[in-house]
């Protein structure tokens, strides 16, 4: 019989207070704009190689919550998504106000300030924003859509439901990393494709209903008013330099999701069935990380198999896999982004992985150069 985590134990704020731990960064980004200088890199370097320290240090988190635990008991879990929103919007929109008039900030160190605030903005706020779309309430939604706008990323809520849940592992997910591609091959690949195959997908769920894309209910409307809404904003706190500044946390915030998207899956491709069918879904097409901090950092992000097993599923309730059911990433996602930027050091550390993936889970399939294009026929 599976053991799980006791309920009164999931009950607990103190057993969901780690994944809190974002809030810390909020004080180390307005630290960097207040002290200017090497302070300004204090937040990408926690959120990138404290949390790689602390993961080597505390190990991997095997423990899961029972899937079936009820919603009330996870409620120090589901706030903490929600709070976060109304905090990440004054965090931003407050240091354009501060940093754009800082006389004691070179241009450069603003700048920093800026990178450091679009790493909390990819590392969280779209991961937050990410578990909030996948939630039946509206109004979790509508916060994901404030979070997603703030970096001028809002297509990627339809990508995300309408696209990659549906095709990953084949040709017509744009996010799935092909075998041998490098992430500065696929970043710029993905920042068209991605806005493409959304606009699409939308256009065609409203052509089922024989509407046009133009019509009222093409949720792009929405996305395009959102994020004009925060330029608009950013201008009227910091006039262009707060525009510019926007865009360069944007910009941030972006590359670390596509970072992101670039090892989740990795080389991973379903198996073609012909006539333009492939299997269903299984644990074995997502990377995993167990490691202990990285998750709390991420909430459990880490945990991709299963996300894509239950996608509405809450964080505290995924399930972790074993090495025997699905792949498992060497080190947790902050050391494997450091690893994708350097593409020799990526496909040293993942190609082997990814040939030995094939070998177990695929041994019958002998030419993988289709796959390795994706060259492999549509999805119907």
């Amino acid at each position: 019989m599976t053991e799980f985590i006791p309920t009164e134990k999931l009950r607990d704020w103190r057993h969901a207070l780690p994944f809190w731990l974002s809030l810390a960064l909020v004080p180390l980004v307005w630290a960097g704009a207040y002290l200017g200088s090497w302070w300004v890199l204090m937040t990408p370097l926690a959120t990138w190689y404290l949390f790689a320290v602390l993961d080597g240090v505390l190990g991997l988190e095997l423990e899961n919550a029972d899937p079936q635990t009820a919603e009330a008991d996870l409620k120090w879990y589901v706030r903490l998504t929600s709070v976060w929103v109304p905090i990440h919007v004054l965090c931003l929109f407050g240091l354009i106000a501060y940093v754009s008039d800082a006389t004691h900030l070179s241009r450069l160190e603003k700048i920093g300030v800026f990178f450091g605030m679009g790493v909390i903005s990819g590392t969280i706020g779209i991961n937050y924003s990410h578990e909030l779309m996948h939630q039946r309430s509206r109004l979790e939604r509508w916060l994901a859509d404030i979070l997603l706008a703030m970096v001028l990323y809002s297509h990627f809520r339809s990508e995300h439901l309408l696209v990659h849940h549906r095709y990953v592992g084949t040709p017509r997910d744009p996010v799935t990393a092909r075998y041998n591609e490098g992430f500065h091959r696929f970043y710029p690949r993905v920042l068209w494709q991605c806005w493409r195959s959304a606009f699409g997908a939308e256009a065609d769920r409203l052509a089922r209903k024989s509407l046009p894309w133009t019509h009222r209910s093409n949720p792009f409307w929405r996305y395009w008013a959102l994020q004009l809404g925060m330029l608009a904003l950013a201008f009227a706190i910091g006039g262009l330099s707060g525009v510019l500044l926007f865009l360069v946390q944007a910009s941030a915030a972006i590359w670390q999701l596509e970072l992101v998207n670039y090892i989740e899956h990795y080389g991973l491709t379903r198996k073609h069935l012909g006539d333009g069918k492939y299997e269903h879904v299984k644990p074995h097409h997502s990377w995993n990380a167990a490691h202990k901090a990285s998750n709390w950092l991420l909430i459990n992000l880490q945990r991709h198999s299963d996300h894509h097993y239950k996608p509405d599923r809450r964080f505290p309730l995924l399930q972790n896999y074993s090495a025997s059911e699905a792949p498992q990433l060497p080190y947790g996602y902050p050391v494997m982004s450091i690893a994708a930027m350097i593409p020799p050091l990526w496909q040293r550390i993942m190609n082997p992985r990814v040939r030995r993936w094939r070998k177990q889970y695929y041994p019958e399939i002998t030419d993988w150069k289709p796959y390795n294009r994706h060259q492999t026929p549509m999805p119907r």
